[in-house]
C-alpha cells in the first residue's frame, strides 16, 4: 500500500519523529511504499475559509505554498499516518494545518486507514486529540488504525517501539 506520514514535529531528534520513523521502517520491511514528510519544516498556512476552492477555485486553493507539494501525496496515499506533539492538549499547528487545508478537496481520495502517533511530556493529554482523529476518520469513512501515545517516560522505549510495530502491522 501507498503509506504517506506526515509527521509535525520541529524537533528533528525528538520523541514524535522517532516514532515516525520507527513507523516507517516497520512499514517498508513489510513491503508498502511509503512517503515522510516533516511538515514542521513545510510553510503551510492555515484555511482562510474564503471559499475559492468551492466557488472559482473548483477543489484548489488559492493560497500557493508548500500545501501544493502535499496535495499530489495526500491524493495517493491509500495509508495516511499523522505523526504529533501535543501541544496544550492538542495537536500542534504544524500538523494541523495540512490536515485543515484538505477543506478544498474535503477528503483525500484513495485513503482507506489513517492511525496517529503522539507524544507529550504530560500524562492524560490525549483526549481532544484522539477524539478530532476519530471524528476525521469517520467523516473520511476510513479506518481508524489506532493511535500511540508516548508520555514522558515511555518516550524511546521498546514498549513504546512494539505499540509502533503493531500499529504499522494493521496497515
Amino acid at each position: 500500500m501507498n503509506v504517506l506520514i506526515l509527521q509535525g514535529s520541529p524537533r528533528a531528534k525528538g520523541n514524535t519523529a522517532w516514532m515516525a520513523e520507527a513507523f516507517k521502517n516497520a512499514a517498508e520491511a513489510a513491503g508498502h511504499e511509503v512517503t515522510l514528510v516533516n511538515v514542521a519544516k513545510k510553510k503551510i498556512a492555515g484555511c482562510l475559509a474564503c471559499e475559492y476552492c468551492h466557488n472559482k477555485g473548483n477543489g484548489a486553493c488559492i493560497q500557493k505554498d508548500d500545501m501544493q507539494e502535499l496535495y499530489p501525496l495526500m491524493n495517493e496515499a491509500e495509508v495516511l499516518i499523522r505523526a504529533a506533539p501535543i501541544y496544550y492538549f492538542t495537536l500542534c499547528a504544524q500538523i494541523q494545518a495540512p490536515i485543515q487545508r484538505m477543506y478544498c478537496v474535503n477528503a483525500p481520495k484513495k485513503v482507506k486507514k489513517m492511525g496517529l502517533l503522539m507524544s507529550s511530556y504530560s500524562p492524560g493529554v490525549y483526549d481532544g486529540a484522539t477524539a478530532e482523529f476519530r471524528d476525521i476518520c469517520n467523516y473520511w469513512k476510513v479506518e481508524n488504525m489506532g493511535a500511540v501515545t508516548a508520555k514522558i517516560d515511555e518516550q524511546k522505549t521498546d514498549a513504546t517501539m512494539q505499540k509502533v510495530l503493531e500499529l504499522a502491522g494493521r496497515i
